[in-house]
């Protein structure tokens, strides 16, 4: 099932619309922590920042629209999730693979790696960013909900654009490692829609 088909069922179900709010605001979390964790303590720069707090408020506001549904998600916890775990599975795992692949490339350790793996999974999730929530934004609207997303369409199109300035910047063959870490997240992305899929069963 595709996540064309997914939305509606979530959004006509407030308790499911209120989770599938809840589970993106806890990845959006995620990716900001993981950011903050690769910031160097020296020469972190504005735009990383500037990403991660961006991320951060993406999180917060996924949590105020759940207001919005009358129903309360108030943690992280499994029972206020949807597809919890491979919710919780999908942004670990794809900064796993994207290090494996650069250690074994580029034979980057330490800072270097964290900086290279946090351009490159960044990239291949504001590429999908750039995918899902104009869709979502687009299901929200043909079902009357008063949900929306449209402050966050637009601050993921900036990232998507500061993104490739970075990678542009850190080695002429980007294209090949991006290409590989949107292959990585393509499959988690899949599996994660499975998962999205039988919890509504």
């Amino acid at each position: 099932m595709d996540i064309t088909d997914i939305l509606p069922l979530l959004i006509e179900d407030n308790r499911l619309h209120a989770r599938f709010l809840n589970t993106l605001s806890l990845m959006e979390n995620t990716g900001a922590r993981k950011i903050s964790a690769c910031e160097d303590p020296l020469t972190v720069t504005y735009i990383v920042l500037k990403h991660a707090a961006e991320e951060h408020r993406h999180a917060f506001y996924l949590k105020k629209q759940i207001e919005k549904t009358s129903e309360d998600c108030p943690t992280y916890e499994p029972s206020y999730l949807l597809a919890s775990q491979a919710s919780r599975h999908y942004l670990n795992q794809l900064d796993i693979d994207v290090c494996r692949y650069l250690k074994r490339e580029l034979g980057l350790t330490g800072k270097e790696l964290r900086f290279a793996a946090y351009l490159l999974v960044t990239y291949a999730i504001e590429m999908r960013a750039d995918e899902l929530y104009p869709v979502y934004q687009q299901a929200l609207e043909n079902a009357g909900s008063r949900v929306n997303v449209k402050s966050i369409i637009l601050e993921e199109e900036g990232h998507l654009e500061e993104m490739l300035n970075q990678l542009k910047t850190f080695s002429p063959d980007w294209e090949t490692y991006a290409k590989k870490a949107v292959e990585f997240e393509s499959y988690l992305f899949s599996d994660w829609i499975g998962a999205l899929y039988e919890s509504l069963q």
